[in-house]
């Protein structure tokens, strides 16, 4: 019994890990909106509900008093995060090292959501900083283009990317054991 419960804390524990990580995945995404995109958003929604409560009810035939409420929410929560996610595709092309204007203007002007998809599918993958000069650099890289400093160890014979803990090349076979990976 106390081994089974000790199981389950464990994986308790590693559920939480998975989640805590999600979560701050999903922060830190979040955080890339813009304040003007939060602001419109906020704009927006303050809008339809004004549209849906106070004159829609007013015009002939109105659809009912609940039903207009429950357009001005559907109405305003579309809105704002379309808003939202336009601001994030900006901001997020910038990072990535794409043109943030073309891919703002690919979202807006291609309709039923197309061009969010296209974004996502296409999207170059995030750049990390050479540790030597700053220089933003794209993953896979050996060297660093603007200062030539090695960021990831490679084979001796091959000099294709290996892993630290790599015995053996995965492109060429050559032990790494025997050669000190560089």
């Amino acid at each position: 019994m106390a081994i089974m419960c000790g199981m389950e804390s464990e994986k308790a524990g590693t559920l939480m890990e998975v989640k805590n990580e999600n979560q701050s995945v999903l922060t830190r995404e979040i955080k890339i909106v813009p304040t003007l995109a939060w602001v419109l958003a906020l704009i927006c929604f303050v809008a339809a509900q004004i549209f849906f409560s106070a004159f829609l009810p007013h015009q002939k035939d109105a659809p009912p008093q609940w039903a207009c409420t429950l357009l001005g929410l559907v109405a305003g929560l579309g809105g704002g995060v379309w808003l939202m996610f336009i601001g994030y595709v900006n901001r997020d092309a910038k990072r990535r090292g794409m043109s943030p204007l073309l891919w703002t203007l690919v979202v807006l002007l291609i309709p039923n959501a197309l061009g969010f998809i296209l974004y996502f599918v296409l999207r170059q993958p995030t750049r990390t900083a050479c540790s030597q000069c700053g220089t933003m650099v794209q993953p896979g890289f050996s060297f660093c283009p603007h200062c030539s400093y090695k960021l990831s160890p490679t084979c001796p014979q091959c000099q294709h990317s290996v892993s630290v803990s790599d015995q053996f090349c995965p492109y060429c076979g050559t032990s790494l054991r025997s050669a000190a990976v560089k």
